[in-house]
């Protein structure tokens, strides 16, 4: 699987995880090494759009899967490792959703909520804080909602995410400056934190 960038004007990204993938596609044992280092970001990343540890897992499983069947398609074309990973991960959260939209399940319905220090009124105030990020993030529109998750929960440049999303790294930007602004005005609502 081949995945171009969209185009940005910009430079194409380095990719620090080329010789791993090189090493990868010689000797599929290899791979390891990318599992591991992308595991929880990619299990993260599906969470956070699934709301369903098992759903979340099942997706992170195929996303990898796919992605071991396919490292010998993979070319350094610009995109980066990591972005061609999450665009796979992001095929397969979209496949999930599809499937559950057929399904009628509720998502989000229960997420653990932060482990904070020994002070009770500190963690009340941390689960709380926690739950209204969760809702806003959750009330916004899925291409916002992805964007800000990519960005602040994965750590992915805007480059990375228009690969992801298949949009320029400008659009990702302004997706991401409304998705802000649109949580900045969710959490400051009456009762909201």
């Amino acid at each position: 699987m081949s995945v171009r960038p969209v185009t940005t004007g910009s430079s194409p990204p380095i990719d620090p995880d080329l010789a791993e993938v090189r090493a990868a596609q010689a000797d599929r044992r290899a791979f390891a090494t990318l599992y591991r280092r992308y595991l929880d970001r990619v299990y993260g990343y599906c969470f956070y759009l699934l709301g369903d540890h098992h759903d979340a897992e099942d997706a992170t499983e195929r996303s990898f899967t796919a992605a071991f069947d396919a490292i010998d398609r993979f070319r350094d074309e610009g995109a980066t490792f990591r972005s061609w990973l999450f665009r796979i991960a992001h095929n397969q959260v979209a496949n999930a959703l599809r499937t559950r939209s057929r399904h009628r399940t509720d998502p989000l319905d229960s997420i653990p909520e932060p482990a904070a220090a020994d002070d009770p009124a500190r963690m009340a105030s941390l689960a709380d804080d926690a739950r209204n990020v969760r809702a806003a993030v959750a009330s916004l529109s899925d291409d916002r909602r992805q964007v800000v998750i990519l960005r602040f929960v994965d750590g992915l440049t805007a480059v990375e995410i228009g690969v992801v999303l298949g949009r320029s790294a400008g659009a990702v930007r302004v997706l991401q400056h409304r998705a802000l602004r649109e949580l900045a005005a969710l959490l400051d609502q009456p009762g909201t934190g």
